[in-house]
């Protein structure tokens, strides 16, 4: 990770971390570097979610960018994987979508897509940052006639569900199905997308007021969702984050179906009908044990990277793999889209669900046995995150607790990208084992880091 971009771009809180200041100079760093080697007027598309604090951060990007000489057009609220697509159907250089995901209210984001749809790689990000940190003179405004204009885009909305609708080719009239747009830029789409699709959708958490996104909501909350579908007698239930590039969903029965198991269920359909290519699904390091297995008695490879979508999305365009993604709902089908996107994600199962009448989502979501898998998230600093990665004695600590799980589990600590966070992860057969393994863990690393 670099000085300002994460594993998801800039993100901190927004007003004190991630100020107008810096938004402009985003904007006027990532102008002068996407488009150095353009020889025509740069246009840049910028997007936001419902966070109070986009209005501001868009008004700072728009004008970095228009100060160097770059045109701007404004999606409004929209999900990313929309700007992802209409970056492309639009003609711009790069899109720019301003959100911090899954994360409180109080975040906020600015991440950066090439003209075709893609997350910038590290070297881009980190020549942007080091334009901005380093040598800030270099960012020279322009005057008169070269200055940037802003104008909106009305359709934007419209053009996108229009993209998503074309992925679908089952009959999905009759299904009964509950979405939670978690207050988020799904609130704007989903529920046209959903319903002229022929689907009994009803929608939850599609009330945005600029605080609520996120709030006991969305992918990271799904008991409100999963005790409506049970009570509700609905065929199953997907939840989106802030930006909607990620999904979760729950069975008829109100259980989990995670990103491994979407994957899970996904590949095995493409691998049937011959379309899942080298018989290959990305997953990170933190997919589970039970969901490894299963991949491979199906006869599915699964090749894994380092936790990032993007990371994700980089090991698929560089072996030609079409599906990947996170436990943590961002699925990749690459087929469609050039990053993940949770309302793809829902309209594709939805389309395979659509297709075996003769099997509830259940049945789909008993495909395996998960291993127990302990998650504790740890609150540091950014010198606690410093220190983290040179402790030495913490780096020996974990192995000796991998050790002492004896080939019956694993042990994966890391640093969170997007917020101030050490992430321990303990996943084995024996519950109580890794459960004491992880305490120890987190114990050891607050007494010496925070």
């Amino acid at each position: 990770m670099g000085r300002l971009f994460g594993t998801d771009g800039v993100r901190g809180i927004a007003g004190s971390e991630l100020t107008a200041e810096l938004a402009t100079n985003i904007g006027r760093a990532a102008a002068i570097v996407l488009t150095k080697h353009t020889h025509h007027k740069p246009v840049f598309l910028i997007g936001k979610d419902t966070r109070i604090s986009g209005d501001m951060l868009e008004s700072a990007l728009a004008a970095g960018l228009c100060s160097v000489g770059a045109d701007v057009k404004t999606a409004g609220v929209v999900p990313t994987p929309a700007i992802a697509y209409l970056v492309g159907k639009y003609g711009c250089d790069a899109g720019v979508v301003i959100s911090a995901s899954h994360n409180p209210m109080e975040f906020n984001g600015i991440k950066i897509f090439s003209g075709e749809g893609y997350k910038l790689p590290d070297a881009v990000e980190e020549e942007i940052e080091a334009l901005i940190l380093d040598t800030p003179e270099k960012l020279v405004n322009v005057t008169g006639d070269e200055m940037g204009r802003v104008s909106h885009i009305d359709t934007r909305a419209r053009d996108y569900v229009e993209h998503l609708k074309t992925a679908c080719d089952a009959d999905l009239r009759g299904m009964k199905v509950l979405f939670d747009c978690a207050n988020g830029a799904s609130s704007v789409t989903a529920p046209s997308l959903f319903t002229e699709l022929g689907i009994k959708a009803d929608f939850i958490g599609c009330e945005p007021d600029g605080t609520n996104i996120n709030r006991n909501c969305g992918s990271t909350h799904l008991g409100n969702l999963a005790r409506l579908v049970k009570e509700g007698d609905y065929d199953c239930g997907f939840a989106f984050d802030g930006d909607a590039d990620r999904c979760l969903a729950v069975d008829e029965n109100g259980d989990e179906i995670d990103g491994d198991k979407i994957i899970a269920i996904l590949a095995t359909r493409m691998k049937k009908e011959s379309r899942l290519k080298n018989d290959t699904a990305v997953a990170t390091v933190m997919s589970n044990l039970g969901f490894m297995k299963h991949m491979t008695k199906r006869g599915i490879n699964v090749v894994t990277t380092a936790v990032g979508d993007r990371y994700v999305l980089e090991e698929m365009r560089a072996k030609g793999y079409n599906l990947g993604g996170e436990q943590s709902g961002h699925v990749i089908l690459s087929d469609f889209a050039t990053t993940g996107d949770g309302e793809l994600t829902a309209l594709s199962l939805l389309n395979y669900f659509a297709k075996e009448t003769d099997k509830k989502v259940s049945g789909f979501n008993g495909c395996y046995s998960k291993f127990p898998q302990v998650l504790i998230n740890i609150k540091t600093t950014a010198e606690g995150k410093r220190a983290f990665k040179t402790d030495e004695y913490i780096e020996g600590f974990i192995e000796s607790k991998q050790q002492q799980l004896m080939g019956m589990g694993r042990v994966l600590v890391r640093l969170s990208g997007t917020e101030p966070l050490i992430r321990v992860m303990v996943e084995g057969e024996d519950e109580d084992m890794i459960t004491n393994v992880a305490n120890e863990i987190r114990d050891k690393i607050r007494d010496r880091l925070c």
